[in-house]
């Protein structure tokens, strides 16, 4: 579909921050590999040959007997015992790194965590699970977490900004109080109260992030319902006959977006600090998880480890870092002083 002039010269604008714009792209591939971590970093083999039989093992489990084995519970590839029965009668294709998440390495010279090594790239944690592989399933999981509380959150905070803006009037005033005081609450300690109560996992926190994450964007589409709603063209739909709901959504919303859109990636990056922040203080995912913050955590209980702290520290860094050039890139484009006048971007 082709782009018409507005757009046209709002990806330009998006191009010539250089910084921005390959900071967008970084973080797309990298997001992009971290989403097939089973298949850059597991304790299972992508595919595994055997008879003249092609088996995937990351994406089924097989029982040993299937390989020659004793039991007819799951194959431990691991096991060099499995490893000789499949290579007699085929062939197995690993991933590049050789260890999951959660996986534990009983082969390790000394007591974890353990230095860096070419079998271990970025050394072991405290348990003797790899490091890399965790930094990988991390990445994912904290983006994913971060783009779901983004898209509720945002979702929520336009629909109650429209409503306030469109209407105005005592609704506005009576939200806008209720906004006050739900802002007001001390988050943290209402989420160390909710997670002794409920059990913690991914949708919970989810769940508990959104219920306070929603007011953020509130204030901003509120503005722009309040401003385009006397415009004239805003009139004459009314004078139609045209009804609120089309008006809201068709009409107003669209010039509400802009600045809506430019605030997500900093929303996004955000939502990210918050989960991590959660985890390095043991309030976040349940124990176990592949979480950026409790590596971070890892490495304060660990100082004589620097690698655990440093990776954590390095990870978050970078995520965080093309986030927000990739949101000031963005946010320029959709700046129609910047956009239109088209000045020169470092």
């Amino acid at each position: 579909m082709a782009l018409n002039q507005i757009n046209r010269r709002r990806l330009e604008t998006f191009k010539r921050n250089r910084r921005g714009y390959w900071s967008f792209w970084i973080f797309t591939v990298l997001f992009i590999l971290t989403l097939g971590a089973e298949l850059v970093a597991n304790d299972k083999p992508i595919v595994a040959q055997y008879n003249d039989k092609l088996h995937f093992p990351i994406f089924k489990v097989y029982p040993e007997i299937i390989f020659g084995g004793e039991f007819e519970t799951e194959a431990d590839y691991t096991d060099p015992y499995i490893q000789d029965l499949i290579n007699e009668n085929g062939r197995m294709i690993w991933p590049p790194i050789r260890f999951a998440y959660d996986t534990v390495d009983f082969d390790l010279e000394s007591s974890p965590p353990t230095a860096p090594t070419k079998r271990h790239w970025l050394g072991t944690d405290d348990q003797g699970r790899d490091v890399l592989a965790r930094a990988i399933y991390g990445f994912r999981i904290s983006v994913l977490f971060g783009l779901l509380l983004t898209f509720f959150s945002t979702i929520i905070g336009v629909a109650a900004g429209a409503v306030q803006g469109y209407f105005g009037g005592l609704l506005d005033l009576i939200a806008q109080r209720f906004i006050e005081i739900w802002q007001g609450l001390p988050i943290l300690f209402l989420l160390i109260i909710m997670a002794s109560v409920i059990k913690p996992s991914f949708f919970t926190l989810l769940f508990l992030m959104t219920l306070f994450s929603w007011t953020a964007l509130v204030g901003v589409v509120r503005a722009e319902f309040l401003r385009a709603r006397n415009f004239e063209y805003i009139r004459a739909a009314r004078a139609l006959g045209v009804g609120d709901t089309t008006i809201m959504f068709k009409h107003t919303l669209p010039n509400a977006m802009v600045a809506t859109v430019t605030f997500i990636p900093f929303f996004l990056s955000a939502s990210v600090g918050t989960l991590t922040s959660l985890d390095f203080l043991g309030l976040g995912l349940p124990p176990g998880s592949p979480s950026l913050g409790e590596l971070l955590q890892q490495g304060r209980n660990n100082l004589h480890a620097p690698w655990l702290g440093l990776t954590g520290f390095f990870v978050v860094a970078l995520m965080l870092s093309l986030l927000v050039f990739a949101g000031e890139a963005l946010r320029d484009a959709l700046d129609p002083r910047k956009t239109f006048s088209q000045p020169s971007i470092a």
